[in-house]
Protein backbone atom coordinates (compact mmCIF):
# COMPACT_ATOMS: atom_id res chain seq x y z
CA UNK A 1 0.00 0.00 0.00
CA UNK A 2 1.23 3.40 -0.85
CA UNK A 3 2.40 5.75 2.21
CA UNK A 4 -0.14 8.41 1.27
CA UNK A 5 -3.06 6.54 1.38
CA UNK A 6 -2.20 3.96 4.12
CA UNK A 7 -3.86 5.25 6.96
CA UNK A 8 -7.05 5.23 5.04
CA UNK A 9 -6.26 1.77 3.22
CA UNK A 10 -5.84 0.48 6.62
CA UNK A 11 -9.17 2.22 8.33
CA UNK A 12 -11.03 0.31 5.19
CA UNK A 13 -9.38 -2.76 5.54
CA UNK A 14 -9.68 -3.05 9.14
CA UNK A 15 -13.86 -2.37 8.68
CA UNK A 16 -14.18 -4.66 6.20
CA UNK A 17 -12.14 -7.72 8.25
CA UNK A 18 -14.39 -7.08 11.42
CA UNK A 19 -12.69 -9.55 14.31
CA UNK A 20 -10.79 -11.59 11.46
CA UNK A 21 -6.83 -11.58 11.20
CA UNK A 22 -5.74 -9.73 8.20
CA UNK A 23 -2.03 -9.66 6.24
CA UNK A 24 -1.26 -5.65 5.51
CA UNK A 25 1.58 -5.62 3.35
CA UNK A 26 3.80 -2.49 4.88
CA UNK A 27 7.13 -1.07 6.18
CA UNK A 28 4.89 1.12 9.02
CA UNK A 29 4.43 -1.28 11.79
CA UNK A 30 3.79 1.81 14.15
CA UNK A 31 0.92 2.38 11.96
CA UNK A 32 -0.05 -0.87 12.36
CA UNK A 33 -0.29 -1.51 16.04
CA UNK A 34 -2.41 2.17 16.66
CA UNK A 35 -4.60 0.65 14.03
CA UNK A 36 -5.08 -2.91 15.77
CA UNK A 37 -6.16 -0.91 18.67
CA UNK A 38 -7.92 2.02 16.79
CA UNK A 39 -9.96 -0.67 15.18
CA UNK A 40 -9.92 -3.42 17.22
CA UNK A 41 -8.42 -5.94 14.61
CA UNK A 42 -5.25 -7.92 14.38
CA UNK A 43 -2.55 -7.27 12.00
CA UNK A 44 0.34 -8.75 11.02
CA UNK A 45 2.99 -7.06 8.55
CA UNK A 46 5.19 -9.09 6.04
CA UNK A 47 8.89 -7.59 5.49
CA UNK A 48 10.60 -8.29 2.30
CA UNK A 49 14.04 -8.06 1.39
CA UNK A 50 16.16 -5.41 2.89
CA UNK A 51 13.18 -4.18 4.50
CA UNK A 52 13.09 -7.44 6.98
CA UNK A 53 16.95 -7.21 7.44
CA UNK A 54 16.83 -3.52 8.85
CA UNK A 55 13.65 -4.05 10.67
CA UNK A 56 14.69 -7.36 12.33
CA UNK A 57 18.36 -6.73 13.05
CA UNK A 58 17.07 -3.22 14.52
CA UNK A 59 15.17 -5.16 16.79
CA UNK A 60 12.05 -3.67 15.27
CA UNK A 61 10.05 -6.14 14.13
CA UNK A 62 8.37 -8.41 17.12
CA UNK A 63 5.13 -9.63 16.20
CA UNK A 64 5.73 -9.35 13.05
CA UNK A 65 6.98 -11.86 10.36
CA UNK A 66 9.67 -11.75 7.36
CA UNK A 67 8.74 -12.72 4.15
CA UNK A 68 11.47 -14.19 1.50
CA UNK A 69 10.83 -15.80 -1.63
CA UNK A 70 12.93 -18.60 -2.23
CA UNK A 71 15.44 -17.08 -4.60
CA UNK A 72 15.87 -14.49 -2.44
CA UNK A 73 17.25 -16.06 0.87
CA UNK A 74 20.72 -16.76 0.06
CA UNK A 75 24.09 -14.89 1.73
CA UNK A 76 25.63 -14.11 5.10
CA UNK A 77 22.33 -12.49 6.64
CA UNK A 78 20.64 -16.04 6.44
CA UNK A 79 22.22 -16.70 9.42
CA UNK A 80 22.14 -13.62 11.77
CA UNK A 81 18.17 -13.07 10.51
CA UNK A 82 17.39 -16.31 11.62
CA UNK A 83 19.46 -15.95 14.87
CA UNK A 84 16.82 -12.31 15.47
CA UNK A 85 13.85 -13.78 13.93
CA UNK A 86 14.02 -16.81 16.64
CA UNK A 87 14.83 -14.28 19.70
CA UNK A 88 12.32 -12.19 18.86
CA UNK A 89 9.77 -15.38 18.16
CA UNK A 90 9.20 -13.85 14.44
CA UNK A 91 8.17 -16.47 11.93
CA UNK A 92 9.79 -16.29 8.14
CA UNK A 93 7.64 -17.64 5.36
CA UNK A 94 9.34 -19.54 2.79
CA UNK A 95 7.39 -18.43 -0.19
CA UNK A 96 7.27 -20.22 -3.84
CA UNK A 97 6.03 -18.49 -6.39
CA UNK A 98 5.63 -20.48 -9.88
CA UNK A 99 6.84 -17.62 -11.41
CA UNK A 100 9.74 -17.11 -10.04
CA UNK A 101 10.73 -20.66 -9.50
CA UNK A 102 15.01 -20.80 -8.77
CA UNK A 103 16.94 -21.22 -12.22
CA UNK A 104 13.77 -20.59 -13.44
CA UNK A 105 15.96 -18.76 -17.08
CA UNK A 106 17.45 -21.91 -17.65
CA UNK A 107 13.63 -23.54 -17.74
CA UNK A 108 11.46 -23.40 -21.16
CA UNK A 109 8.68 -20.63 -20.15
CA UNK A 110 10.42 -20.45 -16.89
CA UNK A 111 8.44 -23.69 -16.09
CA UNK A 112 9.64 -26.68 -17.76
CA UNK A 113 8.27 -29.02 -20.20
CA UNK A 114 6.80 -31.21 -17.89
CA UNK A 115 3.05 -30.01 -17.62
CA UNK A 116 1.59 -28.86 -13.82
CA UNK A 117 3.03 -32.40 -12.03
CA UNK A 118 6.40 -31.03 -13.01
CA UNK A 119 5.78 -27.62 -12.27
CA UNK A 120 4.30 -28.75 -8.86
CA UNK A 121 7.71 -31.07 -7.78
CA UNK A 122 9.70 -27.78 -8.91
CA UNK A 123 7.50 -25.75 -6.04
CA UNK A 124 7.82 -28.15 -3.45
CA UNK A 125 11.94 -29.08 -3.83
CA UNK A 126 12.28 -25.43 -3.86
CA UNK A 127 10.47 -25.24 -0.23
CA UNK A 128 12.12 -27.63 0.99
CA UNK A 129 15.47 -26.74 0.41
CA UNK A 130 15.42 -23.40 1.87
CA UNK A 131 13.14 -25.31 4.96
CA UNK A 132 16.73 -27.08 4.97
CA UNK A 133 18.52 -24.19 4.80
CA UNK A 134 16.92 -22.42 7.87
CA UNK A 135 17.07 -25.44 10.18
CA UNK A 136 20.33 -25.85 9.98
CA UNK A 137 20.95 -22.62 11.42
CA UNK A 138 18.30 -24.51 14.22
CA UNK A 139 15.59 -21.88 12.98
CA UNK A 140 11.82 -23.92 12.56
CA UNK A 141 9.24 -21.06 13.22
CA UNK A 142 8.48 -21.42 9.36
CA UNK A 143 5.39 -20.95 7.33
CA UNK A 144 5.74 -22.23 3.73
CA UNK A 145 3.53 -20.83 0.56
CA UNK A 146 3.05 -22.35 -2.28
CA UNK A 147 1.62 -20.16 -5.07
CA UNK A 148 0.58 -20.09 -8.88
CA UNK A 149 -1.25 -18.06 -11.22
CA UNK A 150 -3.42 -20.76 -12.59
CA UNK A 151 -5.59 -23.20 -9.94
CA UNK A 152 -4.60 -26.75 -10.90
CA UNK A 153 -0.96 -25.98 -10.78
CA UNK A 154 -1.81 -23.69 -7.17
CA UNK A 155 -3.61 -27.35 -5.98
CA UNK A 156 -1.29 -29.58 -7.39
CA UNK A 157 1.74 -27.95 -5.49
CA UNK A 158 -0.32 -27.47 -2.21
CA UNK A 159 -1.04 -30.96 -2.30
CA UNK A 160 2.32 -32.46 -2.82
CA UNK A 161 3.46 -30.49 0.34
CA UNK A 162 0.84 -31.36 2.40
CA UNK A 163 1.17 -35.12 1.80
CA UNK A 164 4.76 -35.01 3.03
CA UNK A 165 5.84 -35.51 6.61
CA UNK A 166 6.59 -32.31 7.44
CA UNK A 167 5.56 -30.12 10.61
CA UNK A 168 5.11 -26.77 8.93
CA UNK A 169 1.90 -24.62 8.13
CA UNK A 170 0.47 -23.58 4.98
CA UNK A 171 -0.42 -20.25 3.98
CA UNK A 172 -2.72 -20.24 0.64
CA UNK A 173 -3.62 -17.96 -2.38
CA UNK A 174 -3.73 -17.33 -5.63
CA UNK A 175 -0.95 -15.47 -6.97
CA UNK A 176 -1.80 -12.50 -9.77
CA UNK A 177 -5.62 -13.87 -9.96
CA UNK A 178 -6.41 -10.50 -11.79
CA UNK A 179 -9.49 -8.47 -11.68
CA UNK A 180 -12.17 -8.83 -8.74
CA UNK A 181 -14.75 -10.61 -11.01
CA UNK A 182 -12.51 -13.02 -12.72
CA UNK A 183 -9.88 -13.44 -9.74
CA UNK A 184 -12.66 -13.96 -7.11
CA UNK A 185 -13.69 -16.96 -9.19
CA UNK A 186 -9.95 -18.35 -9.54
CA UNK A 187 -9.06 -17.72 -5.83
CA UNK A 188 -12.40 -19.41 -4.50
CA UNK A 189 -10.94 -22.77 -6.65
CA UNK A 190 -7.94 -22.54 -5.99
CA UNK A 191 -7.86 -21.61 -2.03
CA UNK A 192 -11.32 -23.72 -1.54
CA UNK A 193 -10.79 -26.79 -3.08
CA UNK A 194 -7.66 -27.02 -0.68
CA UNK A 195 -9.17 -25.87 2.49
CA UNK A 196 -12.14 -28.36 1.82
CA UNK A 197 -9.52 -31.16 1.53
CA UNK A 198 -8.34 -29.89 5.28
CA UNK A 199 -5.03 -28.37 3.44
CA UNK A 200 -3.88 -24.83 4.41
CA UNK A 201 -3.95 -22.65 7.59
CA UNK A 202 -4.23 -19.18 6.41
CA UNK A 203 -4.84 -17.77 3.29
CA UNK A 204 -4.78 -14.38 1.20
CA UNK A 205 -6.60 -13.47 -1.57
CA UNK A 206 -4.72 -11.45 -4.36
CA UNK A 207 -6.77 -9.08 -6.45
CA UNK A 208 -6.46 -6.22 -8.56
CA UNK A 209 -8.50 -4.03 -6.18
CA UNK A 210 -8.78 -2.40 -3.20
CA UNK A 211 -7.87 -4.14 0.25
CA UNK A 212 -11.17 -4.22 1.45
CA UNK A 213 -12.38 -6.16 -1.92
CA UNK A 214 -9.81 -9.20 -1.04
CA UNK A 215 -10.69 -8.92 2.49
CA UNK A 216 -14.77 -9.96 1.64
CA UNK A 217 -13.47 -12.42 -1.14
CA UNK A 218 -11.62 -14.05 1.74
CA UNK A 219 -14.38 -14.17 4.26
CA UNK A 220 -16.65 -15.23 1.25
CA UNK A 221 -14.46 -18.23 0.44
CA UNK A 222 -14.10 -18.87 4.65
CA UNK A 223 -18.08 -18.36 5.03
CA UNK A 224 -19.21 -20.83 2.10
CA UNK A 225 -16.80 -23.62 3.80
CA UNK A 226 -18.15 -23.52 7.65
CA UNK A 227 -21.33 -24.79 8.55
CA UNK A 228 -21.52 -22.05 11.17
CA UNK A 229 -21.42 -18.90 9.29
CA UNK A 230 -19.84 -15.63 10.58
CA UNK A 231 -21.29 -13.12 8.66
CA UNK A 232 -24.35 -12.50 6.25
CA UNK A 233 -25.13 -14.83 3.65
CA UNK A 234 -27.23 -13.21 0.61
CA UNK A 235 -29.82 -15.85 -1.25
CA UNK A 236 -31.14 -14.22 -4.32
CA UNK A 237 -32.82 -15.36 -7.77
CA UNK A 238 -31.24 -16.25 -11.08
CA UNK A 239 -32.77 -14.47 -13.64
CA UNK A 240 -34.62 -17.50 -14.62
CA UNK A 241 -38.25 -17.42 -16.81
CA UNK A 242 -40.14 -17.05 -13.96
CA UNK A 243 -38.90 -13.68 -12.12
CA UNK A 244 -41.46 -11.25 -12.00
CA UNK A 245 -39.54 -8.45 -10.41
CA UNK A 246 -36.39 -6.04 -10.98
CA UNK A 247 -33.87 -8.59 -9.51
CA UNK A 248 -30.26 -7.36 -10.47
CA UNK A 249 -30.76 -3.60 -9.11
CA UNK A 250 -32.76 -5.20 -5.91
CA UNK A 251 -29.86 -7.26 -5.43
CA UNK A 252 -27.25 -4.70 -5.60
CA UNK A 253 -29.37 -2.30 -2.87
CA UNK A 254 -28.84 -5.27 -1.01
CA UNK A 255 -25.66 -6.47 -1.00
CA UNK A 256 -24.04 -2.88 -0.45
CA UNK A 257 -26.58 -2.46 2.83
CA UNK A 258 -25.62 -5.70 3.86
CA UNK A 259 -21.51 -4.79 3.58
CA UNK A 260 -22.12 -3.13 7.11
CA UNK A 261 -23.66 -5.86 8.90
CA UNK A 262 -21.16 -8.29 10.75
CA UNK A 263 -23.60 -10.81 12.66
CA UNK A 264 -24.42 -14.69 11.02
CA UNK A 265 -27.67 -13.66 9.26
CA UNK A 266 -29.46 -14.95 6.14
CA UNK A 267 -31.52 -12.54 3.77
CA UNK A 268 -32.85 -13.73 0.86
CA UNK A 269 -34.43 -11.75 -2.12
CA UNK A 270 -37.07 -14.06 -4.05
CA UNK A 271 -38.49 -12.87 -7.69
CA UNK A 272 -40.72 -16.20 -8.09
CA UNK A 273 -44.11 -17.19 -6.21
CA UNK A 274 -42.19 -20.88 -6.71
CA UNK A 275 -39.19 -20.89 -4.78
CA UNK A 276 -39.56 -16.99 -3.17
CA UNK A 277 -42.37 -18.32 -0.48
CA UNK A 278 -39.91 -21.24 0.65
CA UNK A 279 -36.74 -19.30 0.81
CA UNK A 280 -38.32 -16.10 2.41
CA UNK A 281 -39.07 -18.24 4.78
CA UNK A 282 -36.40 -19.92 5.84
CA UNK A 283 -34.09 -16.89 6.15
CA UNK A 284 -33.43 -14.68 8.63
CA UNK A 285 -35.12 -11.82 6.58
CA UNK A 286 -36.18 -11.20 3.22
CA UNK A 287 -38.20 -10.61 0.78
CA UNK A 288 -40.33 -12.14 -2.27
CA UNK A 289 -41.90 -10.22 -4.37
CA UNK A 290 -44.21 -11.13 -7.87
CA UNK A 291 -46.83 -9.57 -10.12
CA UNK A 292 -45.63 -6.40 -9.22
CA UNK A 293 -46.22 -6.70 -5.35
CA UNK A 294 -44.38 -8.51 -2.71
CA UNK A 295 -44.13 -9.56 0.87
CA UNK A 296 -41.02 -8.94 3.61
CA UNK A 297 -40.17 -11.37 5.97
CA UNK A 298 -38.55 -11.55 9.25
CA UNK A 299 -37.61 -15.14 11.06
CA UNK A 300 -39.94 -17.07 8.63
CA UNK A 301 -43.33 -15.25 9.36
CA UNK A 302 -44.55 -12.66 7.10
CA UNK A 303 -44.68 -8.93 8.48
CA UNK A 304 -45.93 -7.04 5.82
CA UNK A 305 -47.19 -6.79 2.10
CA UNK A 306 -46.37 -4.20 0.04
CA UNK A 307 -46.08 -2.59 -3.36
CA UNK A 308 -43.04 -4.39 -5.24
CA UNK A 309 -41.78 -0.82 -5.66
CA UNK A 310 -41.74 -0.37 -1.61
CA UNK A 311 -39.92 -4.08 -1.43
CA UNK A 312 -36.16 -3.38 -1.40
CA UNK A 313 -36.51 -0.04 0.86
CA UNK A 314 -38.40 -1.89 3.44
CA UNK A 315 -35.76 -4.50 3.89
CA UNK A 316 -32.85 -1.74 3.37
CA UNK A 317 -34.16 -0.08 6.45
CA UNK A 318 -34.50 -3.38 8.69
CA UNK A 319 -30.52 -4.26 7.45
CA UNK A 320 -29.60 -0.86 8.46
CA UNK A 321 -31.41 -1.41 11.88
CA UNK A 322 -29.11 -4.79 12.01
CA UNK A 323 -26.06 -2.86 11.02
CA UNK A 324 -26.84 -0.08 13.77
CA UNK A 325 -27.03 -2.65 16.38
CA UNK A 326 -24.14 -4.65 14.92
CA UNK A 327 -21.84 -1.47 15.42
CA UNK A 328 -22.84 -0.96 19.30
CA UNK A 329 -22.70 -4.41 20.10
CA UNK A 330 -18.90 -4.31 19.09
CA UNK A 331 -18.32 -1.38 20.60
CA UNK A 332 -19.29 -2.38 23.79
CA UNK A 333 -17.18 -5.27 23.94
CA UNK A 334 -20.57 -7.53 23.79
CA UNK A 335 -20.66 -10.66 20.86
CA UNK A 336 -23.22 -10.15 17.99
CA UNK A 337 -25.90 -12.88 17.74
CA UNK A 338 -26.97 -15.00 15.14
CA UNK A 339 -29.92 -14.08 13.23
CA UNK A 340 -32.28 -11.72 14.02
CA UNK A 341 -33.89 -12.89 18.17
CA UNK A 342 -37.20 -13.03 18.48
CA UNK A 343 -37.97 -9.71 21.15
CA UNK A 344 -38.60 -11.03 24.89
CA UNK A 345 -42.34 -11.36 25.34
CA UNK A 346 -43.58 -8.99 28.24
CA UNK A 347 -44.79 -11.23 31.25
CA UNK A 348 -48.49 -11.22 31.79
CA UNK A 349 -50.06 -9.49 34.55
CA UNK A 350 -50.49 -12.36 37.44
CA UNK A 351 -54.57 -12.35 37.98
Amino acid sequence: MTDQNQELELERAAEAAGKLYFFLFSDAYRELREAEVRWECYSAAQYHFDDGVKFILEGSGERYQVDHPVWSLYGEKVAEIARRCQALGVPIRIGVNAGSLPDRKKLAGGRGEGGIPEVAQRMVDAALGHIAILEEHGFQDIKVSLKASDVLTNIAANRLFASLDNPYPLHLGLTESGPTKTGSIKSAMGIGILLAEGIGDTIRVSLVDEPEEEVRVARQILANLQEKPTGPNLIACPTCGRLEIKMVPMVAQVEEALKRVKRPINVSVMGCVVNGPGEGMHADIGIAGGQQKGILYRNGKVVATMPEAELVAALVTQLDQIATEDARLLASGQPLPEGIPEPEKEPVPAG
